[in-house]
C-alpha cells in the first residue's frame, strides 16, 4: 500500500487524506500547531465561540456542488448547516446605500433591476457570462473527464472592473457587484474577473452557515479519515522534506520523528515549503519565481461577543464601505482606516433568534505590525495591545454607524492582526488567502500542482484558490495525480445516489 505523508491538516489537507484513503492509499497528515483544521479552526473566549476563516459556504442545497461533495467527504453526517436569508445572503452598504443580494439567477436579476431598472439587459448579460464561467468548472459539473478546470476563456485573462466597465454603464452598480471583494482581496486592475464569477456563483446557488462552527468539518473529516485507517498527528511540524537524486523519500519533523514516504503532498504556503527543501532538483530560477509571488493582503479582526439578548441574529453578512467604491480598502492611511469592513455573525445554533457572538474584518498590511514582528504570542508588548485596543474601537465605532446598537451590545471583545495570521496559519506577510491572482504575471504568478520532484505535490488554497469550493477542487486535481480522475468523479455520483 503506498504511503502518503500530507504536510497540513487545513481542508486540502484533510479532503486529500480522505479522498487517498478511499482509492487504496496509505495515509499519515502532520500538522504543526496543537490543533488540526487550519482555517477551519475555532476558539472559545468566556463561553462565546468563534470562527476563524471558514465563515460560510454556498451551494450546498440538495443536488448542488458542494452538497455533493459534503455526502462524498461523509459531511452530511456530523455537519449542520442553516441558510442565510435567501433574499439577502450578502448586504453591501456603500456610502450608506444597500444592496441586498438574493439567492437564485431570476431573483438577483429582478432584485438589482429595480436597484437599476436601466440596466436590465445588462445584468442578464453579466449572469450568463458568470454562469458560463462557472460551468467549466470540472468539479461544478461532475462530468470531468479533465485534469484541470481552467478553461480557455478570455476572462481569466481580464480583470474584474474591465468586464464590469464593459458590461455596465452605471458606476455604482459596478461597485455593488464588486462590493465581495474582500472574500478573495480583490485588487483593481489586477484580480481575474474568473475569480469574481466563481464566487458570485457559487453563492448565489444557495449559501449557509455551518451551525455550531466550522471545526465540526474538522471533526467530521478526522472522524471519517481514522476509521478509515488514516493517521492525523498535531504538533508535529515538517522542518525538511528528504530526496534523493530523483525523489522525496520521507520528512523529518523538528523532534526528529521520520516518516517515509512514496508521496508527499505540501497544503501549507508554497514559501513554507521551500524552506523544507535542500535539493538540486528544485532549481534557483523556480524558487526566485514562487517567492516573488505577491500576496493577498492581510487584516485586522476584532471577534465581539454580545451581552445576552442584546443582539439580534443577523443572517446576511455585511459588506460596508465609506465611500461609494469597494476597491482600494487596502490602500489607506492611519487617518482613514478602515475604509471598509466585513460584519458577521456566529451562527452558534439553528434558527437563532439572538447573536452570541459576531466578527468584523478589514484589511492591514504587516508594516502596520512591523515593529513587533518576531515576537512570541501574548509577550508583545503594552504597545502593542495598545495598537490592537485603538484599532479595535475604531473598527467597533465603524460597525456601529451603520448597525445601530452593535456597540452597546458588546460585553467583550477579542482582536488578531497580520500577527496572528502569519503565526497560525504560516501564510506569507500574514496573508488572508495566500498567493495573490494577479492577470498581469501570467502563469508566473501561479503555484502548480506537480514540481520537478515527482512525488512530491501541492495542494491547498494558494494551488487553485481559497475557500470551500476553491480547496476542494485543488484537492481533486492533486489526487488525480494518484488515482484516475474518473474514478473520483464516480465515487462522489455514487455517494449522492
Amino acid at each position: 500500500m503506498p504511503k502518503v505523508v500530507i504536510i497540513g491538516s487545513g481542508l486540502g489537507g484533510l479532503s486529500c487524506g480522505y479522498i487517498l484513503l478511499r482509492n487504496g492509499y496509505d495515509v499519515t497528515i502532520l500538522e504543526q500547531g496543537a490543533q488540526i483544521g487550519g482555517c477551519l479552526q475555532c476558539f472559545k473566549r468566556r463561553g462565546a465561540k468563534f470562527e476563524t476563516g471558514m465563515h460560510y459556504i454556498g451551494s450546498a442545497a440538495k443536488g448542488q456542488t458542494i452538497d455533493m461533495m459534503m455526502r462524498y467527504l461523509e459531511l452530511d453526517r456530523g455537519v449542520e448547516l442553516s441558510a442565510l436569508d435567501a433574499s439577502a445572503y450578502n448586504t453591501v452598504n456603500l456610502a450608506g446605500s444597500e444592496f441586498r443580494f438574493p439567492n437564485g439567477r431570476e431573483a438577483f436579476v429582478e432584485q438589482f433591476s429595480e436597484y437599476f431598472p436601466h440596466e436590465r439587459d445588462a445584468l442578464v448579460r453579466y449572469m450568463d457570462i458568470v454562469d458560463g464561467i462557472a460551468s467549466a468548472s470540472s468539479l461544478g459539473s461532475l462530468m470531468s473527464d479533465g485534469r484541470d478546470i481552467a478553461v480557455d476563456s478570455e476572462y481569466f485573462t481580464r480583470t474584474i472592473d474591465n468586464v464590469l466597465d464593459e458590461i455596465f454603464s452605471d458606476d455604482l452598480l459596478k461597485s455593488a457587484l464588486a462590493g465581495d471583494i474582500p472574500l478573495y482581496a480583490g485588487e483593481l486592475g489586477k484580480t481575474p474577473f474568473s475569480q469574481h464569477a466563481f464566487i458570485m456563483n457559487f453563492y448565489n446557488k444557495s449559501a449557509y452557515r455551518i451551525v455550531g462552527g466550522s471545526d465540526s468539518i474538522v471533526r467530521s473529516l478526522a472522524q471519517s479519515i481514522r476509521e478509515r485507517g488514516g493517521e492525523i498527528l498535531a504538533g508535529k511540524r515538517v522542518k525538511k522534506i528528504e530526496c534523493d537524486d530523483s525523489r522525496a523519500t520521507g520528512v523529518i519533523t523538528h523532534d526528529e520523528c521520520r516518516y517515509d514516504a512514496d508521496y508527499v503532498i505540501s497544503t501549507i504556503h508554497p514559501n513554507r515549503l521551500l524552506e523544507m527543501l535542500d535539493t538540486k532538483l528544485i532549481r534557483p530560477a523556480f524558487r526566485t519565481r514562487i517567492t516573488s509571488i505577491p500576496q493577498t493582503t492581510s487584516g485586522f479582526v476584532v471577534y465581539v461577543k454580545f451581552k445576552p439578548h442584546t443582539m439580534p441574529y443577523m443572517n446576511t453578512n455585511y459588506f460596508s464601505y465609506r465611500d461609494t467604491t469597494p476597491w482600494g480598502c487596502e490602500s489607506y492611511t492611519q487617518q482613514n482606516w478602515p475604509k471598509g469592513f466585513l460584519y458577521m455573525h456566529m451562527c452558534h445554533e439553528a434558527n437563532a433568534e439572538w447573536a452570541e457572538s459576531g466578527v468584523a474584518i478589514s484589511y492591514m498590511n504587516i508594516e502596520d505590525v512591523e515593529a513587533w514582528r518576531g515576537t512570541s504570542i501574548g509577550r508583545r508588548g503594552e504597545d502593542y495591545e495598545a495598537f490592537k485596543q485603538r484599532h479595535a474601537e475604531r473598527l467597533i465605532a465603524e460597525v456601529d454607524k451603520v448597525c445601530p446598537g452593535f456597540g452597546a451590545s458588546v460585553e467583550s471583545y477579542y482582536t488578531s492582526t497580520p500577527l496572528t495570521y502569519l503565526d497560525y496559519t504560516g501564510t506569507e506577510r500574514g496573508s488572508l488567502y495566500g498567493v495573490a491572482k494577479d492577470i498581469g504575471l501570467g502563469a508566473a504568478g501561479r503555484v502548480p500542482y506537480r514540481t520537478r520532484i515527482p512525488n512530491l505535490l501541492l495542494a491547498g488554497q494558494n494551488v487553485n484558490s481559497h475557500g470551500f469550493l476553491g480547496v476542494l477542487v485543488g484537492s481533486i486535481v492533486t489526487c488525480s495525480e494518484l488515482v484516475d480522475p474518473q474514478n473520483i468523479y464516480k465515487q462522489i455520483k455514487q455517494a449522492n445516489i
